[in-house]
């Protein structure tokens, strides 16, 4: 595996050492190992999958209290994966980085506690996988909506077409629960 940094401190890209022949290809999505040797200690207790149709935007989440680290990718199709800094003492706060994860491209991507993160679907079907480091609590449940002009997240889509849940369409702007959050 090779790490790539972003413009963003802590948030990391994990590009796969991926072997291919005839029959298809192998690669490892996590060696604890590897990441501790690179300094990165987070213990993963929860994974979880999601599978969306193109257009589909999941996001922006995060937890309040027990944030999480994960570790996402995409595992067939296409999405365009949007993370915000929501911690306060970072020199990007309120900054937020894009990548496209694919199939092909078969990058992930480490984003610590502290983040939102979202992803929109660009091919017919996506499949998504998380590895988090705490695990789910409902009561937690945070986010702020996909179109905060603050933060000003360009998509890469029309956002005119979006298909959204009934929670992520309501979700509030950031600087109406900022107050709130302690990352």
């Amino acid at each position: 595996m090779k790490i790539e940094t972003t413009p963003i401190k802590d948030l990391l890209i994990i590009n796969p050492s991926v072997y291919e022949d005839n029959r298809g290809y192998f690669f490892e999505s996590y060696n604890q190992r590897f990441f501790r040797e690179q300094g990165i200690y987070t213990n993963f207790v929860q994974d979880n999958q999601s599978i969306s149709v193109k257009g589909v935007l999941r996001g922006l989440h995060f937890q309040k209290t027990a944030p999480q680290s994960k570790l996402v990718r995409c595992v067939v199709g296409e999405v365009y994966d949007v993370v915000v800094d929501l911690r306060k003492s970072s020199d990007t706060y309120k900054k937020w980085f894009g990548i496209k994860l694919s199939e092909d491209n078969m990058k992930m991507m480490l984003v610590p506690k502290g983040f939102a993160h979202g992803f929109v679907t660009l091919s017919d079907v996506a499949i998504f996988h998380y590895k988090c480091d705490e695990l789910y609590m409902p009561s937690a449940d945070g986010g702020i909506i996909y179109n905060d002009p603050e933060i000003n997240i360009d998509w890469g889509v029309d956002v005119n077409e979006l298909i959204l849940s009934d929670k992520d369409r309501v979700l509030p702007k950031l600087v109406d629960i900022e107050k709130e959050l302690n990352f």
